[in-house]
Formats: structure tokens, C-alpha cells, sequence
């Protein structure tokens, strides 16, 4: 058996013969400079030779060590062509060798100074290396998932991560990083194989006296637990989707009521046109906003009124089609006026938008009369002066809090592409459970599960991915 260091060793000369014919890669991993510190990363089977071609030597794996950097020539070559020469500046060099490193290569970093020519100094020297090359988006993830440091669900977990805009977004992407769904996904897909070999073993080993009455029902035991985990995560209103996209609210009512000016209060700034001119809003505008840790995209839409003009005609159709698709609807009324015009019925179906009732100019309005009606809420508020608007706003934070809420337990499902491998699973576990549960049938069976059990795998990350890897490196910055 080898020890754990033994089986490091292994695992890292087995690497470096797949990615022998690899480029190594560098990029600059940090923010954009100028900037306090800068950090460039160096991956791939010439990590090494950068850390000597730049420091002059390599410091103890996993040991920070202060050197200076600097272009140096050596009996063999000028120096490196196109690199300033001589020193490029003082930095803390850290040595990661493969596997035991977060691309799963021999991994190199560079702590420099984070001012525009030092950075420029120091790509412009690793570029002047033999074998070496600017990493595209991406790639030092797509490295770390290839040789099996993250699976498919940490991937996403953490490109999510660097997009997080709100406190609930960057909450649930770490929970994704760090495996919430990718460990459970094992879990289940172990439970799988065993129930699968059970099946198995009764189709080939009949002889042996394994007797398919006896592990067959078991195996289906099994599988139709597994279905019912599955069923019921899968049944969380799209929770973890909708979390990173964001709450939908949309200010909608007649024309002149003050909806932009409630918008340009909403997002502290002139998002919208405000005139007193009727029709001037005439598409739908959208603000995104950081209310109570969680992710709300707010919508002005178009005065809901009859008209003859044909733009605004269509502004109007999308106004009542985007109030209908949202989550939340705030009808604005204008409070100076005795009969101010009441949600239309299409917004108070059943199966509609939640709707509020915004009675806007209280400043410049009278007692009004109370307009609550059936579980609605009524606020009346001023767009002009802000008086009663921090109710509104703590009101809609409460909103996106009850919105997102999912218990205690972390949500898994956070992208569709999540929600279809697992349904996929479940429809191949239904069938194994019930329609061919007789006993004859254990060939049917374990196709069933070796399907799901495809699945799960797809899910992760370890069969069937490379049609999804594109569309999801893309998205990533490069230097990650």
C-alpha cells in the first residue's frame, strides 16, 4: 500500500506525462492595475523553470520566499527577447509541485508590486520563455477540473462566486464551491453503483446462488429511495435559479403617477427620464439593486393608457407583459387625484404577480381614501421628497427574504443545468422502480440504472461534458 506522500508522487508523475505536451501558462490573477499587490500564476510543466529563469532558485514547496526578480541572460542565451533587462522587482515567490497544488500541475506564484509597468515587466518576460504562453478565460480552472481538483458543480459554484453581486448570491456560491451539491451527487451516484451490481450479480452469477428475488427487490429499495430525495429536492420553486438571477419587481400604473421618479429613487440615481410630459417612458428600463443582501432587478414600464401611437402602443404591451412575468408589482397611483386608477384586472387574477399599491405625492396630496383591499399592501409614499420611501424599500428587502427563503438547509439546485441532469435521473429510477420491477426483467433494470447513474455523472462532470465546458469557461476572467 503507499503512503500518502507515495501516492502524491505517483499521482504527480502521472500528470505530468499527460500534460508533458501542454503549454505552460501564466496570467496575472489579481485586479487590474495599479494596485497594492499584484499576483501572477504560472502553471504547467515548465512552471519551475520560470521560478529559476526569474528568482535564480526555487524556494521549499509551499514556502514563501522573498527574491528578486530580474531578467537574467545565462552562457546559452541573451536574455529573454523583448523583456526589459535586469532587475523587474522584489517578490514573494511561492513553489506549488503537482498534484498537490490547485490546478493539480506544477503551479508557480508571483507576489509583486502591483504598479502598471512591473506587471507589464514581469507577463513580458514569462512570455518571453520557451514553451510558455497567456492563458485564455478560464483555463486554470478548466486545468484544476480536468486533473480533479474541482468537479463540474464546484466549476460553476465558483464562477458564480466571482460574479456574486449581493450577500445571499456570494453565500450560495460558496456553498456550491465548496461541494454542497457535487458531494451529495457522489453520495447518491455510490448508492446507484452498489444497487446496479446487485442487478448485476443476480444476471450473471445465477450459479453462484445469487438469487435474483433476493437482491433485486433490494436494489430497487434503494433506487426508489434515492428517486424520492431526488423528487423532493428538485420540488424548491427554482430557488437557487432565481437567486442568481434576481428578484423581479415591476413599477407599472397609468401614465404621470411618478413610476421613474420611484425607480431614480430606488437606485439613488437618474436611471430614468422624469417629465411632465405623458408618455415619456416608452420601454421597459431595468436597475439592478443590492436591497437587504439579495438580488432585486427593478422595472419602469411604459404608462398603461389606450393610445393611437404605435411606439407607445408597443410600450404599452410590454409594460403589461413584463408586470405579468415579474414576482412583484408595484401599481402606482397618484394620490392628488379623487378617483386615481385601481390594478387593472389582469394584474389581481389568481395566478398573477403579487401587487402592491404605491399611492405616490402624498406631499402634495390631502387624506386620501384607504385603498387596501384582500392581502395587497398600500404605501403611500413621496417619489419627490423621499418621505415614507424607507418603508418601501425595507418592505421589498422583506419581500426578496421570504422569496428566497428555503429553510435551513442550503439550496443545491442553483442552475438549470443542474435541475435537468437530476430529473434525468429520477425519470430512469421511476422505471427501474415500478414497471419493471417483476422478476425477469433485471437486463431492463440495470440499463435503468446505469442511466441514472449516467446521470449523476453528467452532473458532475465525468462523462458527457464537453459540449457544456465552452459555455461555461467563457464566463470566466482570465488569470482563474
Amino acid at each position: 500500500m503507499h503512503t500518502g506522500t507515495q501516492q502524491d508522487q505517483l499521482n504527480g508523475q502521472f500528470i505530468n506525462a499527460m500534460s508533458s505536451q501542454r503549454d505552460t501558462i501564466f496570467a496575472l490573477s489579481s485586479g487590474r492595475p495599479p494596485a497594492a499587490i499584484a499576483v501572477v500564476r504560472v502553471s504547467g510543466p515548465r512552471a519551475k523553470d520560470a521560478i529559476i529563469g526569474l528568482a535564480g532558485r526555487v524556494p521549499e514547496p509551499r514556502r514563501a520566499a522573498l527574491l528578486r526578480l530580474e531578467n537574467r541572460g545565462n552562457e546559452d542565451r541573451d536574455a529573454i527577447a523583448g523583456a526589459p533587462s535586469g532587475p523587474i522587482d522584489d517578490a514573494v515567490v511561492l513553489w506549488f509541485p503537482g498534484p498537490r497544488s490547485e490546478t493539480g500541475e506544477d503551479t508557480a506564484e508571483f507576489q509583486l508590486h502591483g504598479g502598471s509597468a512591473v506587471v507589464a515587466a514581469m507577463l513580458t518576460a514569462l512570455g518571453g520563455l520557451e514553451g510558455f504562453r497567456l492563458a485564455e478565460p478560464g483555463e486554470f480552472t478548466r486545468r484544476a477540473f480536468e486533473n480533479g481538483k474541482l468537479d463540474l458543480t464546484r466549476v460553476e459554484g465558483l464562477a458564480d462566486l466571482i460574479g456574486a453581486e449581493t450577500e445571499a448570491q456570494r453565500r450560495q456560491a460558496f456553498h456550491q464551491l465548496k461541494g454542497v451539491l457535487g458531494d451529495r451527487a457522489e453520495r447518491w451516484r455510490q448508492r446507484l453503483t452498489q444497487a446496479l451490481a446487485l442487478v448485476e450479480a443476480a444476471i450473471d452469477f445465477p450459479d453462484e446462488g445469487v438469487l435474483a428475488e433476493e437482491v433485486v427487490p433490494k436494489a430497487l429499495r434503494m433506487a426508489g429511495g434515492l428517486e424520492q430525495e431526488i423528487r423532493d429536492l428538485l420540488a424548491d420553486s427554482n430557488r437557487g435559479e432565481r437567486l442568481r438571477e434576481g428578484l423581479t419587481v415591476a413599477i407599472a400604473g397609468p401614465v404621470n403617477v411618478g413610476k421613474s421618479s420611484i425607480l431614480n429613487r430606488l437606485a439613488k440615481r437618474p436611471a430614468a427620464i422624469v417629465s411632465p410630459h405623458a408618455g415619456t417612458t416608452r420601454d421597459v428600463i431595468e436597475v439592478h439593486l443590492d436591497l437587504g443582501g439579495f438580488p432585486v432587478t427593478v422595472i419602469d414600464t411604459a404608462g398603461i393608457r389606450e393610445t393611437k401611437d404605435p411606439v407607445e402602443e408597443e410600450g404599452v404591451r410590454r409594460a403589461r407583459a413584463r408586470a405579468n412575468d415579474s414576482d412583484l408589482v408595484l401599481w402606482v397611483m397618484d394620490g392628488t387625484l379623487p378617483y386615481p386608477a385601481p390594478p387593472p384586472p389582469d394584474l389581481i387574477k389568481p395566478g398573477a404577480p403579487r401587487v402592491w399599491v404605491l399611492i405616490n405625492k402624498i406631499d402634495l396630496a390631502g387624506d386620501v381614501m384607504d385603498l387596501r383591499s384582500g392581502e395587497d399592501k398600500t404605501y403611500r409614499i413621496s417619489a419627490q421628497t423621499g418621505e415614507c420611501f424607507d418603508d418601501l424599500v425595507n418592505a421589498i428587502a422583506g419581500f426578496a427574504q421570504m422569496f428566497f427563503s428555503s429553510g435551513a438547509e442550503a439550496v443545491l439546485i442553483t442552475r438549470q443545468r443542474h435541475r435537468a441532469a437530476l430529473s434525468q435521473c429520477a425519470d430512469a429510477l421511476c422505471p427501474a422502480r415500478t414497471e419493471r420491477a417483476e422478476l425477469g426483467r433485471e437486463d431492463i433494470i440495470a440499463e435503468e440504472l446505469r442511466l441514472a447513474v449516467r446521470a449523476l455523472g453528467r452532473l458532475v462532470g465525468k462523462v458527457d461534458v464537453e459540449n457544456v465546458l465552452e459555455v461555461i469557461f467563457r464566463d470566466f476572467c482570465i488569470g482563474k
